[in-house]
């Protein structure tokens, strides 16, 4: 049913909040237990999709991190934004903004090492929540002290540069521009300036080089979110439009720079910006000409009620059970359905005490922010 709109807020952008994050939940493993049932080869293509290049490649799962920063920055002109718009003082925004960044990073640390003492040799700082709340926080930073244009200068600055530091640099011993994972600068440069351990030995997908082309990531966020903030209600289709067009035309350009830059997540070559941030942008125009333009938002409350508390479910796996839960509540269901089939309902099961959970916390408006 259609239905009208009744606050400024962008219904759509947590609702693809939402499905960025059902993934994570563990969506995946839907089409993981189906292939492994039916060795069919639709399956088991789908599920190649949701695994993780080796190293230089692309796969829809790579997608899930970039699109999830991409929001973050789409939601800047909304929050930041608006504070500006209210006079706020930009040096106390920037605060506000760093302290956000460096409660990101704590989460991620403690995400990846537990609460538990450790030596620092044995701690790995590099995280996901890091990688967001760094990248996050320099987008932001240049967001409030520059307009589009400087943006967009920042953007294309950084993605260049982080290029050239690949192509004309090298660990030693190797060949200038190698982009191997022993060979290239950027892993080489996290040994030497990240502490702790890295993920990998000598590489971190997450490491602190890296993060760089991520802050592109964000700012192409910021640059969807400015065009969405600013559209007049009878401009709406000429933004969905425009950025569809700018979307396609950034998976285009990834394609050709892919052939002198692979596309690569651990490294999160320029070429990965492009890529994700095309697709990204596809998606997030998707969604706001069905939710928010045509109004149909009913289908998407299930996804909003995921993305509104997208932090919370992420690190909730380290202190809910959720596998145990699910056995104690659902296990009758799985032997009623029986072999083999019972693995996938088991995993639907799986998904459905999550978002149980979600939705208890959206109906008693409990959100985990920062």
């Amino acid at each position: 049913m259609k239905q009208a709109l009744t606050s400024q807020r962008l219904f759509s952008l947590d609702a693809l909040r939402g499905f960025d994050m059902f993934w994570i939940m563990g969506a995946d493993e839907i089409f993981h237990k189906l292939a492994e049932i039916t060795n069919k080869p639709v399956w088991e293509s789908v599920s190649n999709q949701f695994i993780h290049p080796d190293w230089h490649g692309f796969a829809l799962y790579d997608l899930i991190f970039p699109l999830f920063l991409f929001l973050a920055g789409v939601a800047t002109p909304y929050s930041v934004g608006r504070q500006l718009e209210k006079g706020k003082d930009k040096q106390g925004l920037v605060l506000k903004v760093i302290k956000r960044g460096f409660i990101l990073v704590l989460l991620g640390i403690v995400y990846n090492n537990g609460l538990e003492l450790k030596p620092i040799s044995e701690i790995r700082f590099a995280s996901v929540l890091g990688r967001i709340g760094i990248a996050y926080m320099f987008a932001n930073i240049i967001y409030i002290y520059f307009k589009d244009r400087g943006q967009i200068i920042w953007f294309v600055s950084l993605l260049l540069g982080y290029w050239f530091l690949l192509m004309f640099g090298s660990a030693p011993g190797y060949p200038m521009g190698d982009l191997s994972m022993e060979g290239n600068i950027v892993s080489y440069l996290d040994t030497l300036i990240v502490p702790g351990k890295l993920y990998l030995g000598i590489h971190d997908p997450e490491g602190l080089v890296s993060t760089i082309p991520a802050i592109g990531t964000a700012l192409l966020g910021i640059y969807a979110g400015n065009l969405l903030k600013s559209t007049a209600v009878d401009k709406q289709k000429a933004t969905v439009v425009k950025m569809l067009l700018i979307g396609v035309g950034l998976v285009v350009l990834a394609q050709i720079w892919n052939i002198f830059l692979p596309i690569n997540k651990n490294l999160w070559t320029s070429s990965f910006v492009l890529q994700c941030g095309g697709i990204s942008m596809v998606l997030m125009a998707i969604f706001y000409y069905i939710i928010d333009v045509l109004g149909y938002q009913k289908w998407a409350f299930f996804f909003k009620v995921i993305g509104m508390n997208s932090i919370l479910i992420y690190l909730s796996g380290h202190f809910i059970d959720w596998r145990y839960t699910t056995s104690a509540v659902f296990t009758w269901l799985g032997q009623l359905v029986g072999d083999p089939y019972n693995v996938v309902m088991m995993v639907v099961c799986y998904l459905a005490v999550k978002w149980a959970f979600l939705y208890f916390m959206y109906k008693k408006k409990v959100f985990l922010k920062v």
